[in-house]
């Protein structure tokens, strides 16, 4: 019962060692880029609220 036959060929190539390198990197990059673009995005603000009421004494 030969199971590698059922695996595809993509899957196969994708955990060699090499290529598991460039993979994890490029996986790695991508969380990178994706998190520092949602923290430069600006919050949309409600067009009703206007700007804070200033701190009293």
């Amino acid at each position: 019962m030969d199971n590698e036959g059922k695996r595809p060929g993509w899957w196969k190539w994708t955990i060699t060692p090499p290529q598991s390198y460039a993979i994890y990197l490029a996986a790695l990059v991508l969380v990178f880029v994706l998190s520092f673009y949602s923290g430069t995005l600006k919050p949309k603000g409600s067009p009703g609220m206007g700007s804070p009421p200033a701190a009293q004494r």
